[in-house]
């Protein structure tokens, strides 16, 4: 078949403009959202809540890699990271910034007024300033209050139950973080309502832990209340390891620790604290301001105990204990 000149240029506009249309579909595509996570911790410690901020996701609509995509910034523990990072997420432009942590929410706050941020903290987010209200917090903040911080008067009364003749106790907390001289205020207010001495050391490296026991050792403390951090968190089999070298009972913020051979632990379900910040950072992609969202604050409360470690110890774990706990692991 042949075409004349006139009908060629008509069939070659055609096919060109028929091959020029899927690439000019694609582009009229929407940008797929991005979210930007940033967390204190390092990742391999945290997948468990990754896992559970992605099922919050999901239940708002959104899959990772399908209509979302997820820029993952860690700090490894290094807090004086977190800026840069936090930074560097304002300048891609994403569409909320998700903070794990009190130190990456400071600096995912201090680095932006206008990008909307999803929290998670263990502290109070009013008292530390994230916030000014719970029920509208309004501005650009809003996440979950996990309730990590101001737990010491709790904890000790179950330690009573546990060591009813001691009376010197040690804390451990990181120095790097705004949150330790609240958590150490509160340990050392707890401790001198219950009548007992408490040893404060502050660590925020190897070396600093390992130096950290060795002085609580020395001051002979009867067990040791471990500071909720993210660093601590990434570094728990070494907590573990010296809590069992120098046979001293410790108390920790969270499940993980106890389920790696830690004694004891008592706070709030971390987990699904992230998939309530999932949850969240959809209906924001959605359209909702975060200013209008309230802070949702953790109601479930775990004491679990590890009986392996107290056999290791040469602990007896009382009735009431038992009967007060979430979980005993055999």
């Amino acid at each position: 078949m042949q075409i004349d000149g006139m009908k060629r240029r008509d069939f070659i506009t055609m096919l060109g403009g028929a091959m020029a249309w899927p690439f000019a579909a694609h582009a009229q595509q929407p940008a797929m959202p991005v979210i930007g996570f940033l967390n204190s911790a390092v990742a391999q410690a945290f997948m468990s809540r990754v896992a559970t901020f992605r099922r919050g996701l999901g239940e708002a609509g959104f899959t990772e890699g399908r209509n979302v995509a997820i820029e993952w910034h860690w700090a490894s523990g290094q807090y004086d990271r977190l800026q840069s990072l936090a930074a560097d997420l304002v300048a891609r432009q994403v569409a909320v910034i998700v903070a794990g942590g009190p130190p990456a929410a400071r600096a995912a706050r201090a680095a932006t007024s206008l990008i909307p941020i999803v929290f998670t903290t263990g502290d109070d987010p009013v008292q530390s300033g994230l916030v000014p209200n719970l029920n509208r917090p309004g501005g650009n903040l809003t996440g979950v209050h996990l309730f990590l911080s101001n737990l010491s008067a709790k904890k000790l009364g179950l330690l009573r139950d546990l060591l009813p003749q001691a009376t010197v106790i040690g804390g451990l907390f990181n120095s790097a973080s705004e949150s330790a001289e609240v958590q150490a205020k509160d340990l050392a207010a707890a401790g001198n309502a219950n009548g007992l001495r408490v040893e404060i050391a502050h660590a925020s490296n190897d070396q600093e832990v390992d130096l950290a026991f060795a002085m609580l050792a020395r001051q002979q403390v009867g067990a040791i209340m471990v500071g909720s951090d993210p660093y601590y968190l990434s570094r728990r089999e070494k907590i573990i390891a010296l809590a069992a070298r120098y046979a001293i009972p410790a108390f920790y913020e969270l499940r993980d620790f106890v389920d790696d051979g830690g004694l004891m632990s008592y706070g709030t379900d971390i987990e699904d604290g992230y998939r309530q910040a999932g949850v969240y950072a959809g209906r924001i992609l959605k359209g909702e301001k975060p200013g209008d969202l309230p802070v949702l604050q953790s109601t479930k409360f775990q004491f679990i105990i590890n009986l392996r470690t107290a056999k290791a110890l040469g602990l007896r774990i009382s009735d009431n204990l038992l009967t007060l706990a979430d979980e005993a692991i055999e």
